[in-house]
């Protein structure tokens, strides 16, 4: 069994979309008997870091302290976002800069080279977007989602790191939605 965090990245705390797939994968998971930890930076004090010295000498606030812990302690983490503007919102990324500071998600050596402190995760990114899947895939290379994997997750030591987007979700109907809920709780059994 795994411990996973499912870090819920809309900035909206009221129900979306990307919350009923957070909920599904969450139930999935916890049938399988895997035990699973919400953060939700939506109901956190999260302030903007302003400065390369609070980045890398700050102390984080509270809610950010509580939320490195439970990164910590997991081996799997899951990101539900939906795409604004083709990348994540505002507050999901506030949130990473805070909870991802060096000496916790990453360290510096020599000659301004990093290594990763969080290895020996996975993860899943849940995107929700109002385009075509492929449309974002082809026009706009999919890029909020690769930056959130490759310069995000997998810098700080997540492998493998494995997408789910959700394209057209306006044009969801209940079916579409318990169709992409039963997607979910799938992955969250195998903690995929």
């Amino acid at each position: 069994m795994r411990r996973i965090a499912i870090i819920q990245g809309h900035p909206d705390a009221a129900p979306h979309l990307g919350h009923a797939l957070a909920e599904a994968y969450a139930a999935g998971a916890r049938e399988a008997g895997h035990e699973v930890r919400v953060i939700a930076p939506a109901r956190l004090g999260v302030p903007l870091l302003r400065s390369q010295r609070d980045f890398e000498h700050g102390t984080p606030p509270p809610d950010i302290a509580a939320a490195q812990e439970v990164l910590g302690w997991a081996e799997h983490w899951v990101v539900v976002m939906p795409v604004w503007l083709g990348d994540m919102p505002a507050l999901l990324k506030a949130f990473l800069e805070q909870a991802l500071r060096p000496g916790f998600a990453f360290r510096y050596k020599d000659r301004g080279w990093t290594e990763p402190a969080l290895r020996g995760r996975s993860g899943r990114i849940i995107a929700t977007m109002g385009m075509p899947v492929f449309l974002y895939r082809w026009w706009f290379g999919g890029g909020g989602v690769r930056v959130l994997e490759r310069s995000i997750l997998r810098f700080v030591g997540l492998a493998p790191v494995r997408t789910t987007l959700v394209g057209q979700v306006g044009a969801l109907d209940a079916a579409g939605v318990a169709r992409w809920e039963a997607r979910l709780r799938a992955l969250g059994r195998r903690a995929a």
